[in-house]
């Protein structure tokens, strides 16, 4: 009985995590150059390695652990912010969390290869 509990509680949580992967609303590449050109920040969630391996020009670097304590260096919360990452999962996570603290522009690109 508990191992049925247990594999319908893992069902449930791959099933959420798929959902949150797979329903970010994302902008592509041509809309964030844009949005970049325009003057919106670009904004790389990438660890510090990934970013000093490779990189957007003009990104800023604030790694997806450390953004809860650095958000004041991002600006006015109405101004463009297009995020990115490797992937797009910690993008997505990203997203929600600037907009969990009043963030009223920002946009998800996904994995740095969507540029």
């Amino acid at each position: 009985m508990l191992s049925k509990l247990i594999l319908v509680v893992l069902v449930i949580v791959f099933a959420a995590v798929l959902y949150l992967r797979f329903s970010a609303v994302r902008i592509s590449g041509e809309e964030a150059r844009k949005l970049v050109a325009g003057g919106a920040t670009l904004l790389d969630v990438r660890s510090p390695e990934e970013f000093s391996g490779r990189h957007l020009n003009g990104a800023v670097s604030i790694p997806v652990q450390e953004l809860s304590g650095r958000m004041s260096e991002l600006g006015d919360k109405a101004d463009d912010i297009v995020v990115y990452c490797q992937s797009g999962n910690r993008s997505a996570m990203a997203k929600r969390l600037l907009e969990a603290n009043g963030f009223t522009s920002v946009h998800d690109l996904g994995g740095i290869g969507q540029w």
